[in-house]
């Protein structure tokens, strides 16, 4: 079977960016545009596509959700025997896209995740609901299951093991932060000449430098 999508063409016309337009600190210009996306009830604003290498070289991608951030970086949660946590310990050097195409923007960013601490981990995990505090517990993420019904059979075994107690924090389960070394916001225009700038990290009294990108 074969499909020609050439004819799927959207020209973008909502708006444009210029360089007077950025804040000169990106995570400014991130929190603005964010902003911006639940303003304009986008599906799911906070969903990311995380992109990490495996020590064969292969990259992976998969979406998570934000969960919070500050001038110290991005913060998503998972399994810390998931595969993207066992890329993460080989090779901490991950990709961020947030595809607002609601907006028609996306936000590239780049940098190295680490573990957040205990402290941190258990203190979104107590805000989390219930069910999602046993799922924690029940799902062995990326590992090979049988069934939907055996993942819902543990769920309730596990259920039963927490009644009437808190959930407690699981030791495999925790948060990373993604500490950027650069942004890409990215705004589509007509005729394919989208605006694209560039923030990259840099030492000294300014620490971003911004660029224009040509599309």
């Amino acid at each position: 079977m074969s499909m020609d999508l050439g004819a799927l063409r959207r020209d973008y016309t909502q708006r444009g960016l210029t360089l007077g337009d950025l804040k000169p600190n990106p995570f400014d210009q991130f929190a603005l545009w964010f902003q911006q996306a639940m303003d304009a009830e986008l599906l799911e604003p906070n969903a990311l596509v995380l992109s990490t290498v495996s020590s064969q070289g292969m990259p992976y991608q998969r979406t998570v959700l934000l969960k919070y951030f500050d001038q110290d970086g991005f913060v998503f949660f998972t399994n810390y025997g998931s595969r993207k946590a066992q890329h993460i310990e080989a090779n901490p050097q991950v990709s961020m896209l947030f595809p607002w195409y609601g907006l028609e923007r996306q936000l590239a960013i780049a940098g190295t995740a680490a573990k957040i601490s205990t402290a941190e981990s258990f203190k979104y995990f107590s805000s989390r609901p219930r069910g999602s505090q046993i799922g924690a517990w029940v799902s062995q993420q990326s590992s090979i299951v049988s069934s939907r019904q055996l993942l819902e059979m543990q769920f309730e075994k596990m259920k039963e093991n927490f009644l009437n107690q808190e959930v407690p924090l699981p030791d495999f389960w925790g948060g990373y932060r993604v500490k950027p070394i650069s942004f890409e916001f990215w705004q589509g225009r007509p005729n394919r000449l989208h605006d694209r700038f560039l923030y990259r990290r840099q030492d000294g009294e300014k620490p971003w430098e911004v660029q224009r990108l040509s599309p």
